[in-house]
C-alpha cells in the first residue's frame, strides 16, 4: 500500500450496499483581537440586489449535457458530484462521477447573472471506470485546482492544468472501494493531510455483511507520506475535517453505515494527535449509531459552535454542541429537521438520505438544508418515491419543508448534490446527480430575496484555498461564521466563495481567522458583491 516516497513527491509542492441493504428498516458584534493581520479585500462583482420579500424560494429546471451515474451493487453507494472553477474564469464548473459509466466535466458558459448553460468539456484524463465520487482542492500549491477521484479500485489525483484539462499524479492509496474523502492543512505542513474513507472490504472472503475495510490517514513526511490507518472502519460514507472546538485544530468526524457494523460501530471523531485517536465517553463523546451517508456543519443560531447535520435511512439526525467537549445532543423533532418520510405522494415508508448541504437560497439571513433522497435501489422496507427536501429556516430556528412548493422535489434515486452560485447572480442554484437517471440542474429564480455576500479567501505559498480559516460577517444582529473546509456530503464537494445571506443589511463588518493564524481587524463592506480576501 505505501512504498518508498509515498503517493506525492516533495517536488509535487512547488508546482455491498444494494442488496445487502437493510429492509427493516448571536453572538453580537466581536472586538477585533490584538496582533490581527490587515488584510486585502477586493470586489470582483456586484449585480442587481434582491430586495427582501416573503416569496417562497423558486427554481427552475435547466438542459444540460446528459449524463447517469450507474452500474451494479458496489455503486449503489457514490454517485458524487466535485464542484470546482476549472478554467479560472470565475465560473464554477462540474465533475460528476459516473460509476459503470464514465464522469462527465460540466464547463460553466452561463452569462454573469444570466440564465445556466453547460457544455461537456470532458478530457481525456477523466476517462476512467468505477468512479464513486471526487472531491477539489489544490493539492501541489499551484494556485490551479485538482480533483481527487474516488473508485471502486486505485484511487487517482489528478492535478489541474488551468484549462479545464488535467494530468495524472502519483497516488498510492491500494485497491479499495473508496466512498468517503477529506483534507486539511495541519500546522507547519506544506502538504495537506489527507482522510480515505473505505466501505466493503473488497478482498474479504466472508463479505460483504460486517465486512468493513479500514480508513486511512495520509499524513505529509520528508519522505512524501506515512499512512496511519483508522481501525475500526465501520463503512464510512463520510468524512469531514472540522475545528469543531475553534482551537485552530481540526479533527476528523466520520459517518458510518449501521447496516455493516451491526454490533460495535458507531459514528466516529477521531483526534489528530500523533498517532490519530477516537474520542471516547471519557471525553465526552456520545454514542451514536446511524446508517450515516453525509455530514454538514453550520452555525445555525449564531452562538458560535457549528450544529452538524447527518442523513441517514430513516430520519435525519441535526445534533448541536453540549458545552466544550465533543458532546453533541439530537435536536428535538419538533425543528422539523427530520425529514423522515416522504411529504408528497402515497408511500409512507421510511426516506434514504444521501447528499446534505447547508445554504441560503432566499438570502433572507437564515440557513436553509437540501437532502438528496432515493431508495438505495429496490430496498422493500424504504420509500421508492422519496422526494429532495428543501427545508427553509423559520425565524424561531424551526424548518419548514418547501421542496415541492420550489420545483426541486425530484423522485429519481438522487445521490450527491451543491448547492453553489452558478452564474454569479448571488443566489444559490442546485445540482444533483442521480443513479439510472440522468443529473439535473436548477436555477434559483427567487425573485425577492435579501441582500448576500460571498468571499473568495486565498493565500500565497501553500494551501492557497485557506482551507481551515474562519470567516464571520457581522450585519450588526447576529454573527453567521463559515470554516473552509474539503470534505463531507456524500462522496463530492465545492471549492469557491463562500455565500452569506444577509436579509435587509446594506453593509456587514467581516474578518477572517486563517488557517493557524489569529484574527484579523473588522472591516467594512458593502452587501451584494463578492470579496477576494488575500492573506498579507
Amino acid at each position: 500500500m505505501y512504498s518508498g516516497t509515498g503517493f506525492l513527491n516533495k517536488s509535487d509542492i512547488v508546482n455491498c450496499r444494494g442488496f445487502c441493504k437493510k429492509s427493516d428498516e448571536g453572538r453580537g458584534r466581536r472586538a477585533a483581537r490584538g496582533g490581527a493581520r490587515l488584510v486585502a479585500v477586493v470586489a470582483l462583482l456586484s449585480p442587481v440586489a434582491h430586495a427582501a420579500g416573503a416569496a417562497g424560494p423558486r427554481f427552475v429546471p435547466i438542459d444540460v449535457p446528459h449524463h447517469v451515474y450507474d452500474g451494479g451493487w458496489e455503486h449503489f453507494v457514490g454517485g458524487g458530484l466535485a464542484v470546482l472553477d476549472c478554467n479560472g474564469d470565475g465560473r464554477p464548473d462540474m465533475v460528476a462521477a459516473g460509476g459503470a459509466n464514465p464522469p462527465i466535466l460540466l464547463r460553466n458558459t452561463s452569462p454573469a447573472a444570466g440564465p445556466l448553460s453547460f457544455e461537456d468539456a470532458t478530457p481525456q484524463a477523466l476517462d476512467l471506470t468505477g468512479t464513486t465520487g471526487a472531491y477539489p482542492l489544490d493539492v501541489n500549491n499551484d494556485g490551479v485546482m485538482d480533483l481527487v477521484v474516488l473508485r471502486v479500485g486505485p484511487d487517482v489525483l489528478l492535478h489541474g492544468t488551468g484549462d479545464c484539462g488535467f494530468a495524472p499524479a502519483p497516488l498510492q492509496t491500494g485497491d479499495h472501494w473508496s466512498t468517503a474523502f477529506s483534507a486539511t492543512w495541519e500546522a507547519g505542513e506544506a502538504l495537506p493531510t489527507l482522510a480515505f474513507g473505505h466501505y466493503v472490504d473488497r478482498a474479504d472472503p466472508e463479505g460483504p455483511f460486517e465486512a468493513c475495510d479500514s480508513n486511512t490517514l495520509w499524513r505529509p513526511s520528508d519522505s512524501g507520506y506515512t499512512p496511519y490507518p483508522l481501525d475500526p472502519g465501520h463503512c464510512a460514507l463520510s468524512m469531514l475535517f472540522t475545528d469543531w472546538a475553534r482551537t485552530g485544530t481540526a479533527d476528523l468526524r466520520i459517518s458510518n453505515d449501521r447496516h455493516y457494523y451491526v454490533r460495535d460501530g458507531q459514528e466516529q471523531l477521531w483526534a489528530m494527535s500523533t498517532p490519530p485517536a477516537l474520542y471516547t465517553e471519557a471525553d465526552g463523546w456520545q454514542r451514536h449509531m446511524l446508517w450515516g451517508m453525509g455530514i454538514a456543519a453550520r452555525d445555525l443560531d449564531r452562538d458560535g459552535k457549528d450544529e452538524v447535520y447527518l442523513s441517514s435511512m430513516g430520519d435525519q439526525r441535526l445534533m448541536e454542541q453540549v458545552g466544550d467537549g465533543p458532546t453533541f445532543r439530537d435536536v428535538p423533532f419538533a425543528r422539523g429537521t427530520t425529514a423522515q418520510r416522504p411529504y408528497i405522494g402515497d408511500d409512507g415508508r421510511p426516506s434514504t438520505g444521501w447528499h446534505i448541504a447547508f445554504g441560503d437560497v432566499q438570502n433572507d439571513g437564515r440557513d436553509d438544508a437540501f437532502i438528496a433522497k432515493g431508495n438505495v435501489q429496490q430496498m422493500p422496507g424504504n420509500a421508492m418515491e422519496d422526494p429532495n427536501n428543501l427545508l427553509i429556516g423559520q425565524a424561531d430556528g424551526s424548518f419548514v419543508e418547501q421542496g415541492d412548493v420550489a420545483g426541486v422535489a425530484s423522485l429519481h434515486r438522487s445521490r450527491g448534490a451543491a448547492l453553489v452560485d452558478l452564474n454569479n447572480d448571488g443566489l444559490l442554484d442546485l445540482v444533483v446527480v442521480n443513479r439510472r437517471a440522468p443529473l439535473q440542474v436548477w436555477q434559483n429564480r427567487t425573485s425577492d430575496g435579501g441582500t448576500w455576500l460571498s468571499v473568495d479567501l486565498r493565500q500565497t505559498g501553500t494551501n492557497t484555498q485557506a482551507v481551515g480559516a474562519w470567516i464571520e460577517v457581522d450585519d450588526g444582529n447576529a454573527v453567521q461564521s463559515r470554516e473552509i473546509t474539503v470534505g463531507g456530503g456524500h462522496a463530492g464537494g465545492v471549492a469557491g466563495p463562500q455565500h452569506f445571506g444577509l436579509g435587509t443589511a446594506d453593509s456587514v463588518r467581516v474578518r477572517i481567522r486563517w488557517p493557524h493564524g489569529v484574527w484579523s481587524p473588522w472591516q467594512d463592506a458593502a452587501t451584494n458583491q463578492t470579496l477576494r480576501i488575500t492573506r498579507p
